[in-house]
């Protein structure tokens, strides 16, 4: 894959490499952080145009005025004007480079670290296929500067199906603040998965659908979602009841409980809840199969402990799982299986030994390629007890 930017922008971090090498070099980082053998990694489907979750970042130019929008630098938050990004989804692209040009000619000034403009990112979520994109302006203020240049979007060819202005003032590692507003259209696009190769109960291959927000995490390589899902469902085998923990819109819990499974789904983010609540009805699947806990993983494990799991599935963050949270998994609850899902192997590596420690053993690993030209590796443990 060739890109114009490879080397100075940090959003790929293998430039250059052939993409068997980067599986190749994945694989043995992987093995030599974990000190045991691994498979090879499962390659993603597609090499370019995977991310269907589109988000640049925005800064001033020159000094302290203008707008520059790109990716930080490698190690930096200096920002690289980007002009091209071939792991994007193409309409994505578009739309943000769209924006760009009329926040541009309508002087509006990039906030950068110190917040001093009105513009700090912009996020456009899109469908595999590229048919549905809703998108979201991450602003300082609500200023009504941003009312021409948004207005100019939405009455153009690259306008979205949906759009969102969200109010984020505060410096934070989160690029969104707690203040969304609908501007226009869809607040959701619809996304499909194929769990390749599992199949349910007297049925064929399963397709589930799921209502994505701009605001709530979903993974962003769709094909490669899917060998992930085919994992995680087939590690939790004929578990009759799951606790997904980390669960976001429902990536997991929703095709484990189209296998037949009671599931009972934590997570903090509310769109994320709300998402997976309409994702419910959207697979018309039975009342009652899955319960949504809108709450911290680690204040709602003590009252989940006192029920029985045959299967816990766990999907952290990057920092991975803090040590309440393996304690009252592993050694609590202690379930006969748990799949971990993670994607930071450094991690993964630390928090290994715990749950070896706490009588598990590993009976199946395998990562999957989320993220081509990048160092990133997403990988899923299955433990069983004993």
């Amino acid at each position: 894959m060739d890109c114009k930017h490879f080397g100075v922008c940090g959003g790929c971090s293998l430039p250059g490499v052939p993409y068997a090498e980067q599986l190749i070099q994945k694989q043995a980082r992987l093995s030599r952080l974990l000190g045991m053998p691994v498979p090879p990694i499962v390659p993603s489907p597609r090499e370019d145009r995977f991310r269907s979750k589109v988000a640049f970042v925005f800064g001033p130019e020159g000094q302290g005025r203008g707008l520059v929008m790109g990716h930080y630098a490698p190690g930096s938050k200096r920002i690289v004007r980007i002009d091209e990004c071939p792991v994007h989804s193409d309409r994505g692209n578009r739309i943000a480079f769209a924006l760009r040009d009329r926040l541009i000619r309508a002087r509006i000034y990039g906030a950068g670290a110190q917040r001093n403009g009105l513009v700090r990112h912009i996020i456009v979520r899109t469908t595999a296929d590229d048919r549905q994109a809703v998108a979201m302006l991450v602003v300082t203020r609500n200023d009504k500067a941003l009312r021409t240049p948004i207005r100019g979007l939405l009455a153009s060819a690259d306008r979205p199906d949906g759009f969102f202005v969200n109010i984020q003032e505060h410096a934070s590692p989160y690029m969104v603040g707690p203040e969304t507003i609908r501007i226009d259209g869809h607040s959701h696009v619809k996304e499909a998965i194929t769990c390749a190769g599992l199949r349910a109960p007297g049925s064929g291959i399963r397709l589930t659908s799921y209502l994505v927000s701009p605001t709530a995490f979903f993974q962003t390589n769709i094909g490669a979602a899917g060998e992930l899902l085919k994992i995680v469902v087939e590690g939790v085998m004929d578990s009759a009841h799951v606790l997904d923990l980390y669960s976001g819109s429902g990536l997991f819990a929703l095709p484990i409980a189209q296998r037949g499974a009671k599931v009972t789904a934590v997570e903090e983010n509310r769109q994320a809840v709300k998402d997976a609540d309409a994702n419910i009805r959207l697979n018309r699947i039975a009342e009652g199969q899955v319960r949504l806990v809108s709450d911290r993983v680690e204040d709602a494990l003590p009252r989940l402990a006192r029920d029985r799991w045959d299967a816990v599935v766990l999907d952290p963050p990057r920092p991975g799982c803090p040590p309440a949270v393996l304690a009252g998994v592993f050694e609590t609850i202690a379930p006969p299986r748990a799949v971990y899902v993670s994607c930071n192997p450094e991690a993964l590596a630390l928090e290994l030994p715990v749950i070896l420690k706490a009588g598990y053993r590993v009976t199946h690993l395998q990562a999957v390629d989320m993220f081509p030209h990048t160092d990133h590796i997403e990988t899923v443990a299955v433990f069983s007890r004993g």
